[in-house]
């Protein structure tokens, strides 16, 4: 096996074994198990790369299967965007499911476990189960409903299916063992009354099953031979089993439940409770708010799906979690963006420079190059003129020799055109300045073989011609949260660490070759990072979204701090 033996996780060393003692390749199947009450997240893509990728690995069917158990959260909304997300990401599903396709056969086999006494009616209030529940150390009390007859618990589970009685009057639980160490087998709840329309099932049900009932027996009906769950459900696989036992037929595949560590994001919270006050509160702008950890977020905010996938690689599978560092995401996308973006020049703070011997109303189409990573990305022309944007951060009038960009007396490379100096500058009656004269010199326009084109200056900036420039709106994300943990706090709420400055938008001054752009295209900004178009972007307004800058400015903070 040598090194492909070393690459394998615990989760696939799992599979290896079950087909080394009796599993054929037939017998494997996976499956993704969301439930639609929200968007999927990025703790979400880590599951679904292991699913899927398991699927791959073994060129074994994966089913999305939809725990839509809850009227009152779940709707069409999040089933749409949840497939969108799956399939953004490049995986296809063998079949797609849902816990509702099951709810009648779910029902058939909870009457049969009341006919063999190991179910019953309790219809104690939820304040009363909890009392005598007991705790961790002391064993629970039985209920006094413990004991009906099986005659009366098939009348009342009919009539709660009938829809005969209220909400909270009577639940149906599993009869296991009040004095279990694992209070999870303390007669769990089964089935709850709800008298909420069903987005699929609409009122056909008056009752729901719970998750543990449900989520084995689906796996089972599907003939799922490996449900991974993250590590809170270990104590739930005692309650998987116990259900299973009670049904599983020898001729058939009994699925395996198996638990993986969850990998934390740095400067991120992932809970759908959080995310959902962070969009009631007007804090970000939707589900799909670009500073959102959501898929919909991050593929809005110009992430791509290989990098999301190579990111999901990096972190593995492990049994311990452990928070994983956002600047590993950021990573990934600059490497995968890098190497497929076509470089652009953009100002987002301009200040003009004007060379004065260059010839008014001339203008050249300077050849530039669209990816050096690519080699089959070709050239594009640039117009070049008199009137010129650079960064308001790229001049000084006085500067140390550290300074490498344009200062008064000193050179620059204009990117793919010439060499100018700055003679001059123009000030408000503030004292900021508002222009910059300069000269240039002919001779030392980039490519055209010249002595002077091939004269060394050290700094070379990015810059557009006014003339020529389009306008865009650009909005600069940055980090949700200050704080590397936000919602591990005692003593502050999560909402403490929002960050001020995670969005800010500016006005931008394009090339002219940007003004093509469509929804969803990527750019690097020269010197500036990597942008994307958004979705509110228009024909008469190009709105872009700055993804990830060129660097990770947050590391040089942090270090400085």
């Amino acid at each position: 096996m040598g090194e492909e033996e070393k690459s394998l996780n615990f989760i696939e060393h799992i599979v290896e074994d079950d087909l080394a003692n009796g599993y054929g390749d037939g017998d494997l199947r996976f499956r993704f198990p969301p439930e639609p009450n929200g968007y999927l997240h990025i703790g979400h893509a880590s599951s679904i790369c292991l699913n899927f990728g398991l699927g791959l690995r073994y060129n074994a069917p994966v089913n999305l299967r939809f725990d839509d158990t809850n009227p009152a959260k779940e709707e069409k909304e999040y089933v749409d965007a949840i497939k969108k997300d799956v399939a953004w990401l490049g995986y296809e599903w063998d079949t797609e499911c849902f816990a509702s396709d099951y709810f009648q056969q779910l029902y058939n086999w909870a009457v049969e476990l009341v006919k063999q006494g190991k179910a019953y009616v309790d219809s104690q209030s939820s304040e009363e189960m909890a009392q005598q529940k007991g705790t961790p150390t002391e064993p629970g009390t039985e209920s006094p409903f413990r004991n009906r007859t099986i005659e009366e618990n098939l009348e009342l589970f009919e009539g709660m299916k009938n829809g005969d009685f209220d909400e909270g009057t009577h639940v149906l639980r599993a009869k296991i063992d009040m004095a279990s160490s694992n209070m999870l087998m303390r007669d769990p709840i089964m089935y709850r009354i709800l008298h909420k329309p069903h987005h699929r099932t609409n009122t056909d049900w008056c009752i729901y099953p719970m998750y543990d009932w449900t989520h084995g027996e689906s796996d089972y009906i599907e003939q799922v031979s490996h449900s991974l769950c993250t590590l809170e459900f270990l104590p739930h696989r005692e309650l998987y089993n116990w259900f299973l036992d009670q049904l599983v037929d020898s001729n058939k595949l009994r699925p395996k439940q198996r638990e993986f560590a969850r990998r934390n994001l740095s400067h991120t919270v992932v809970s759908k409770r959080k995310l959902l006050q962070l969009v009631e509160s007007k804090v970000v702008d939707g589900w799909d708010d670009p500073r959102m950890p959501t898929i919909s977020g991050l593929r809005r905010r110009g992430y791509t799906p290989e990098s999301i996938r190579n990111f999901a690689d990096t972190i593995g599978i492990a049994k311990r979690e452990n928070i994983v560092d956002v600047s590993l995401l950021e990573f990934h996308v600059r490497e995968h963006l890098n190497k497929i973006t076509p470089r652009v020049m953009a100002v987002l703070n301009p200040l003009k420079i004007v060379i004065t011997n260059y010839e008014e109303g001339k203008e050249e189409w300077l050849d530039a190059e669209n990816n050096p990573e690519d080699e089959n990305a070709g050239n594009r022309k640039v117009p070049f003129s008199r009137e010129l944007y650079i960064e308001q951060e790229d001049f000084r009038e006085e500067a140390n020799r550290k300074f490498f960009r344009l200062k008064l007396g000193g050179e620059v490379r204009l990117k793919n055109g010439y060499i100018i100096k700055a003679e001059s500058c123009t000030k408000d009656a503030n004292g900021n300045v508002t222009e910059v004269q300069c000269t240039y010199d002919p001779k030392s326009k980039s490519g055209s073989g010249t002595e002077e084109s091939l004269r060394k200056v050290k700094g070379t900036l990015h810059w557009v011609s006014v003339s020529h420039a389009i306008s865009a709106e650009v909005k600069l994300y940055d980090r949700l949260f200050t704080d590397a943990s936000p919602d591990t706090h005692k003593d502050k709420d999560f909402m403490d660490f929002v960050n001020p400055d995670s969005l800010r938008k500016v006005t931008g001054y394009l090339e002219p070759s940007l003004k093509e752009a469509k929804i969803g295209d990527r750019f690097q900004f020269q010197r500036l990072g990597y942008f994307n178009v958004d979705t509110d972007s228009t024909v008469e307004k190009l709105v872009f979204n700055r993804t990830v800058t060129l660097r990770d400015t947050w590391a040089k903070l942090e270090q400085k701090s």
